[in-house]
This record gives C-alpha cells, structure tokens and sequence, in this order.
C-alpha cells in the first residue's frame, strides 16, 4: 500500500481527500475570474471620475441614457427659445424708445402751434416756428419707417409677430406693431402748423395722437412685462431639466471614490490570490519528488 505523506494531503471540510492534479487548477481560474471581474469594475470606476459621467457605456444605462437624450435636446431648446424671448423684447424696447421719440416729437409740434398763435408774432415769426416743424414731420417720418434687425417696428397689419414662448412651441405671445403712420398721417401729411389743432377743433388733433401713442407705449410696456415673465419660466424650466438630467448622466464623485478603492484593494487581493493559486500546483512537484 502506497503511503501518503501528511504535508501534501488535502482534506476538504467534509474530511475527504481532494485529489491534486497538474492540468487543471481550478482555484486559478475562480481566482483570475474574480481578479478580471474587480480589474473590470476598477477600470469603469475610473472611466466615470476621469470623465465625471455616470454612463460611460450605453450598456451602463440604457434607459437612463435615452431619457438623457430627451433631456439634453430639451435644454437646448429652452435656451434658444429663451433666446429668441430676449431678443423679442430688445425689440419691444427699441419700439419704445422709437414711441417716446415720437412723443417728444409731437409735445414740440403742439408747443410749436401755442407759440404760433401769439398774436404778438409776426408773419416772419410764423415762417420761422413753421420751417421746425417740417423738420419734426420728416423725423415723424422716419420713426414710421424704423426697422429692427430688418424687420419693421411699425405696420398697419394687424396680425403682429408671434413669439413662442416654450421650448416645444405649444405657447406663444403676440407683439403689436403699432400703427404709428396711420396716427401722425395727419401731421406729416400737414402743409403747416395752421392746420393742426392743439386741442380739437382742426383737422389734425395733435393732443389725441400723444394720446393715441401713449396708448401704444401702455401696450409694449404690458407686452414687454409678459416676455419678461415667460423669460423667467424658461429659465427655472432649463435649471429644473439640467438637474434632472444630471441625477442620470452626471456620476458621485464621493460615491465612485469609495468603489474605485474598493476595487482597487479587490484588484490588489485577487492578483495575490491567483499568485497563491497557480504555486499550488507545486504540491504535484513534492508527490513527484
């Protein structure tokens, strides 16, 4: 009967003896799978702090990947239709200032038509106070035709220009473009100051005109307030979808830290293990000595 000697015998927790064999070293390849299983973790752990995302592979989410697509096109949209909200109030504020023009326009017209009616005035005095109030009709004149970035500030359509106001275009605003010629046509059309009216009672009432395009001015001032208002959802909208979408994409850097040394030690641990694995084969050597 062959003896066995005590040093190189195995016994299993049942009290069996394994047996030792050469070509198959199974603690070795449970050992290199679990060291390529924590090499693996080790290696997305530090592709998601190099990269600070979370989904560095379709396969990491794939769900979580398409709804971040959605989201990030989203954000995209927001920003421009913010974009276009701000430049449509540039220009509701360019077409205020072109009002407010006007109206200083028009205060110096009617002051222009009190001072000529001072019966202390000459003819000559007349011809002077009439030669400035052409010019202020070629200014009015101007005003109508202002344009902003191509587009006219000032249109007798009543249609106005519609402004989408959410990032899918299901909200919308309507700007007014006044109809400025057709209030002053009385004035630029006007030969001279005789035939304006300061008050009523002439072909041209310059005081209901100011009044007219005060009107205008009211009507820019509400749309510019409620521009200003659908600017400040489109942003709270795009800070709410940014966070959201960073809950998905955007990796934990304190969280990841702690896998990435996790993984590091089960790396360490797994590559001495398989070292321990492949030398005990060496048990064979001594059977064979």
């Amino acid at each position: 009967m062959a003896r066995r000697d005590p040093d190189v015998a195995i016994i299993t927790k049942k009290g069996s003896i394994m047996s030792v064999v050469i070509n198959t070293n199974s603690a070795a390849t449970n050992a290199a799978m679990n060291l390529n299983n924590s090499n693996s973790m080790l290696q997305k752990s530090l592709a998601r702090l190099s990269s600070g995302s979370k989904i560095v592979n379709p396969a990491d989410d794939a769900g979580g990947l398409a709804v971040s697509m959605r989201m990030s096109a989203a954000i995209k949209r927001t920003d421009a239709a913010n974009t276009n909200v701000a430049n449509a109030t540039s220009f509701l504020q360019t077409q205020d200032g072109a009002l407010a023009t006007a109206g200083k326009v028009l205060d110096r017209i009617s002051e222009l038509k009190t001072l000529s009616m001072d019966v202390t005035k000459t003819t000559t005095d007349t011809t002077n106070y009439d030669k400035e109030f052409k010019a202020l009709k070629d200014q009015l004149t101007s005003l109508v035709s202002e344009k902003f970035n191509g587009v006219d500030m000032f249109s007798s359509s009543t249609d106005g220009l519609s402004v989408k106001t959410s990032e899918d275009g299901s909200q919308t605003q309507t700007i007014t473009q006044s109809d400025l010629s057709g209030k002053t046509a009385g004035i630029t059309g006007a030969a001279d100051l005789k035939a304006l009216s300061v008050n009523g009672g002439g072909s041209t009432d310059v005081s209901q005109v100011i009044t007219d395009i005060a009107a205008m001015r009211a009507q820019n001032g509400a749309e510019s307030s409620n521009l200003g208002f659908a600017s400040d959802m489109l942003s709270t909208n795009k800070t709410n979808l940014e966070a959201a979408n960073s809950r998905i994409i955007d990796v934990d850097v304190a969280q990841e830290s702690t896998q990435m040394a996790k993984n590091n030690i089960l790396v360490q641990a797994g590559a001495s293990m398989l070292a321990q694995a492949n030398s005990s084969s060496q048990v064979a050597m001594k059977l064979l000595q």
